[in-house]
């Protein structure tokens, strides 16, 4: 004779552990953010396959230009989310700096091309800076970005050694320049939090502002300014970096 069955049970509740909403949040943009990066690889090689037809070209710019935009979104965010963890520091080092801002240019090169912009570099072949290539890089693809969305047909970049010996890097473009109240703003007011409710949020600016920050030397901290003139007469981003 067989053992009874024992009674059925329906499913047990589990005491699941509590999530980290926003280690979630930064786990998914980065994901979101690297597979954007594989999108805009992409997007190069059809470029440099496609027929140049006028079609065509305008409707990979603006596919182009928007995955741009959104991919920088989300490196902004990742790392406003990790200054907020107090887990983002400046790993200084010291660079070249014309050679740096060409390799940034040269990363844009296909879109500028396609919206017919012409670029340039102005800065000493012998200027140095110490600053962290990869977070001054990310405020600069940002800046770059803009610039396209805003210039009319010109962008500069530039560098210069500042009065205390500290680095000023340069974006210019030759647009309508930075309305006035964002020129009057200053570094203390951007690197208040955000407001999200004017549907302005100025998180460009916010991590450019944040970033700068981070670089620091001899009781000097790293600032961004935003004026209207330059070289193009247009609108003029500055990173001063001690």
């Amino acid at each position: 004779m067989s053992d009874p069955k024992p009674p059925e049970q329906g499913n047990q509740p589990v005491n699941l552990p509590k999530l980290d909403f926003s280690m979630v949040i930064a786990s998914a943009v980065h994901d979101m953010k690297n597979s954007l990066g594989m999108l805009i690889s992409t997007l190069d090689d059809l470029r440099t396959e496609q027929t140049d037809t006028d079609s065509s070209g305008t409707r990979l710019n603006t596919l182009q230009y928007e995955a741009e935009r959104v991919h920088s979104d989300l490196v902004q965010l990742l790392g406003i989310y990790r200054l907020g963890e107090q887990k983002l520091s400046a790993h200084t080092d010291e660079h070249y700096v014309a050679d740096f801002l060409k390799e940034q240019l040269a990363r844009h090169e296909p879109l500028l091309k396609g919206y017919g912009v012409a670029y340039d570099v102005s800065a000493d072949d012998e200027l140095t800076g110490f600053f962290d290539e990869e977070l001054i890089a990310g405020v600069i693809t940002s800046t770059i970005n803009n610039a396209i969305r805003y210039t009319r047909s010109q962008i500069l970049l530039t560098a210069r050694a500042d009065e205390t010996g500290g680095l000023v890097i340069g974006i210019e473009d030759d647009g309508s320049g930075y309305p006035e109240h964002m020129q009057q703003a200053g570094t203390d007011v951007l690197l208040k939090s955000p407001d999200f409710r004017t549907g302005s949020t100025s998180l460009g600016l916010y991590f450019a502002a944040a970033i700068a920050n981070l670089h620091q030397n001899n009781g000097l901290a790293g600032k961004i300014r935003l004026r209207n003139g330059g070289s193009l007469g247009g609108g003029v981003f500055e990173i001063c970096l001690p």
